[in-house]
């Protein structure tokens, strides 16, 4: 288990900073903060450096998958023993998922349940092992809405049906790539995973970005890297544990922004399930 130590100066760090929801503020406010202001690169990590995990999750597959179950994430998560969990959850609603959990013994806030990882594992532990849970996630239904009606326009047009084909291509390939082991923690965690579905996004995100605004792959990206290194930021240089859990295709956007931050040191989260 962490030290008391290393908890008090967490709470201590996320108070003055930026408190259990992470950058809470409009992204505007946060700008900035998707490049953090422990950037740096160059020299690698020093010490006081965070140590970070980047975890990806499969979201209801966990539920079913043998080799990637909530009881193989709930070890790992174990393993890496986080001081604090950066979430796929929204700073507004992380507030309600966790006083949900307390009041009722279930998560009621509608986007964190369809989640099983938060509901069935982090959210359960959080208060037992000591974690602070930070939402920082940068989705809105708004978002959402505005993609899905997006998606359909562009789905439909004739003019743009290669731009379409060309992304259901790379979604084809991508999936004869990870044929049989989608759900593999061991693969999942791999540099390999990370450049195949990088090159799978590569034409949504050129063909579809300035249709997509705040959906698109960029942009929300960027949206969630904003609240990530915000959240980073209010505790760097106390040589904590944080674990960040996304859905695995954020994985190398997320991996790719912290290696550039002098003040992490990103942890190779394959050995947690080895």
């Amino acid at each position: 288990m962490p030290s008391v130590t290393r908890r008090h100066t967490l709470r201590i760090s996320l108070r003055a900073g930026l408190g259990l929801a992470g950058c809470a503020l409009p992204l505007a406010a946060c700008q900035g903060a998707a490049e953090g202001t422990g950037r740096g690169g160059s020299g690698g990590a020093g010490a006081g450096a965070t140590k970070a995990h980047v975890m990806g999750t499969i979201h209801g597959r966990h539920r079913t998958s043998e080799a990637y179950s909530l009881d193989v994430l709930r070890a790992a998560i174990l393993r890496a023993d986080p001081d604090v969990i950066l979430t796929e959850i929204p700073p507004d609603r992380v507030a309600r998922a966790l006083s949900s959990y307390r009041e009722t013994g279930a998560v009621d806030e509608p986007r964190t349940r369809v989640f099983p990882e938060y509901t069935d594992v982090i959210i359960p532990l959080a208060r037992p092992q000591g974690w602070r849970v930070v939402g920082t996630a940068g989705w809105t239904p708004a978002i959402a809405r505005e993609r899905r009606a997006a998606l359909a326009a562009i789905r439909e047009d004739p003019a743009r049906a290669a731009q379409w084909e060309e992304h259901r291509t790379a979604r084809r390939e991508l999936a004869e790539a990870m044929r049989g082991r989608s759900d593999d923690p061991l693969f999942i965690h791999t540099s390999k995973f990370d450049r195949l579905v990088a090159a799978s996004r590569e034409p949504y995100a050129r063909h579809f970005d300035a249709d997509l605004g705040a959906g698109g792959w960029t942009a929300i990206n960027a949206a969630h890297l904003a609240f990530i290194n915000a959240a980073l930021d209010a505790i760097t240089g106390h040589g904590l544990n944080a674990l960040i859990t996304f859905g695995t295709a954020h994985k190398y956007k997320i991996r790719q922004s912290l290696a550039q931050r002098s003040d992490v040191a990103l942890e190779d989260t394959r050995a947690l399930f080895v």
